[in-house]
């Protein structure tokens, strides 16, 4: 039979537990309340990065294009006389100017990938974040459930050991 004080100090130990379970709830539902703000921050840096790559590609591509305009309408007629009196196609404005377009071209593409490679490098994060958070769930429940078990396993080995050594005082006073 458990004492005065053995009762109290279960009582003592729930009421904390209780408490401490209490709390956790709490902390878990303002948790919950905050996903929309979290959901609407993520949306949010996506639709930024999208958008910024778009004005940093159309920035680019204006920005070369003016380029590309400029060297034209300045060089191409004095680079054409040159070229047509000594040097060869490869050298010519024309084909200088499409390797370029191309290479703006290439540029403006890696920049693009770039920024979807980021968006799914964010969304694998937190897919490997959500899979941890099942496991680290997962886990706690099976530790829960071992620590239960080992619990009360030595209860019944105390118990057991109190009831053999009860017996054999008991046979041993009979003895004597």
């Amino acid at each position: 039979m458990a004492s005065n004080k053995e009762v109290k100090n279960t009582e003592n130990i729930n009421i904390a537990l209780d408490e401490t379970k209490s709390i956790v709830k709490k902390t878990t539902d303002e948790a919950v309340k905050e996903i929309p703000r979290f959901t609407q921050a993520v949306n949010e840096y996506q639709q930024e990065t999208i958008q910024a790559s778009k004005d940093i590609a159309d920035n680019f591509l204006e920005s070369q294009k003016e380029v590309i305009h400029s060297m034209q309408s300045l060089w191409v007629p004095y680079i054409e006389n040159v070229q047509n009196s000594y040097l060869s196609y490869w050298v010519s404005p024309q084909r200088f100017t499409e390797n370029y377009a191309r290479a703006v071209c290439n540029i403006t593409d890696s920049t693009i990938v770039a920024t979807r490679l980021a968006n799914n490098d964010l969304f694998a994060s937190m897919d490997a974040w959500k899979n941890s958070i099942q496991h680290a769930r997962d886990n706690a429940k099976e530790f829960s459930r071992l620590s239960v078990n080992v619990a009360n396993t030595f209860e019944n080995v105390a118990r057991d050991n109190l009831r053999d050594f009860s017996r054999e005082v008991q046979a041993h006073s009979r003895r004597v």
